[in-house]
């Protein structure tokens, strides 16, 4: 059965506008989306990777690579120069919490060592996820090794394997999507910095919106067919924005008032180094070419400002304000609407 409709997904606005700027400009970082269970969290993910174009990739590749420019440092495709194309969906890779390293990163193919007395490499998930997202379901569980060499791949785009006598690097760019409850343990600070993009999430308090929740799944479950009908040409709108986007955002202009603003945002907020700053001025960047305009504005900037920066403040323990109370109230100081 093909996924939700993204656009039929019930309120959840912060969410769905993180999930779409990265799909516009993935060097934003990933994406981690805290709250309770129930929200929609995964639903979100596929429903934004259903409606992505698909992706032209080498036939036979299991590193998804561009058949448009094969990645030089692929295994597969410098083995074979002649190539043809094959279509695939936007792939979405499931990470489980009992994966190993070996699942992860790839490792010596057993298999093909016993048969045939051959020293082969087996991808892993980070192959499958190339081009792609990596969806990791309770995060804050996952080992904190398996965490950092997530992140330090996602920020390099290439997955290193020595080990077991292999030694090979292969591409390996994808969107992290975490999710999480916060009451099941939190993630480090450093971790936190890593991420692109942080959102809340809670179930919706008004009853009309949990009716519709309600009304929506249901529909979807009893007949999808006309219920996917209804929804697709809203999801085929949000597809052809996003495209539109990606071609748009290296002609969107960021001033240097803006560039003033974003530092003085982060300042204010207290946040270590300069990955706020560069995240934000991202984040506004694709949200301005996801709207057609021609430059970053203020108003992008105040959008897009609690999601960038609520996971990077330093902890106040004199103030008892969430942080996204915290963050809200120096946006208010800095960027007055």
């Amino acid at each position: 059965m093909q996924p939700f409709p993204f656009s039929a997904i019930v309120g959840q606005d912060e969410m769905k506008q993180a999930l779409t700027l990265t799909a516009i400009d993935p060097s934003i970082g990933g994406v981690l989306v805290f709250g309770d269970r129930g929200t929609g969290k995964s639903t979100a993910v596929r429903s934004l990777a259903a409606l992505l174009p698909p992706i032209e990739a080498v036939a036979g590749c299991p590193y998804n690579c561009a058949f448009a420019a094969p990645d030089p440092a692929c295994p597969h495709c410098g083995a074979h120069p002649k190539k043809t194309a094959q279509t695939r969906p936007a792939p979405v890779v499931d990470l489980p919490l009992g994966a190993t390293e070996d699942r992860v990163v790839g490792a010596l193919d057993l298999e093909r060592a016993l048969t045939r007395g051959e020293k082969a490499f087996e991808p892993g998930l980070l192959a499958r996820a190339h081009r792609g997202y990596l969806y990791i379901d309770e995060v804050n569980l996952l080992e904190d090794h398996l965490v950092d060499l997530l992140l330090d791949v996602a920020a390099s785009g290439e997955n290193v394997v020595e080990r077991e006598g292999l030694s090979l690097r292969h591409p390996a760019k994808f969107v992290i999507v975490g999710s999480g409850n916060p009451e099941e343990g939190e993630l480090r600070p450093q971790l936190l910095d890593r991420f692109g993009l942080s959102v809340e999430v809670a179930s919706p308090r008004d009853i009309r919106e949990r009716v519709e929740v309600i009304r929506r799944r249901d529909a979807y479950e009893r007949d999808p067919a006309p219920f996917l009908k209804k929804w697709r040409t809203a999801d085929t709108r949000h597809r052809k924005k996003i495209m539109a986007a990606r071609e748009r955002l290296g002609a969107v202009a960021v001033s240097d008032a803006i560039l003033e603003k974003t530092a003085e945002l982060c300042i204010a907020l207290g946040a270590d180094g300069l990955r706020g700053e560069l995240t934000l001025m991202r984040a506004a960047r694709a949200l301005a070419a996801f709207d057609g305009a021609d430059a970053v504005t203020g108003a992008h900037l105040r959008s897009v400002a609690p999601s960038a920066l609520r996971h990077r403040l330093r902890r106040d323990p004199l103030d008892e304000a969430g942080s996204t109370t915290r963050v809200q109230r120096i946006i208010d100081e800095v960027l007055p609407a």
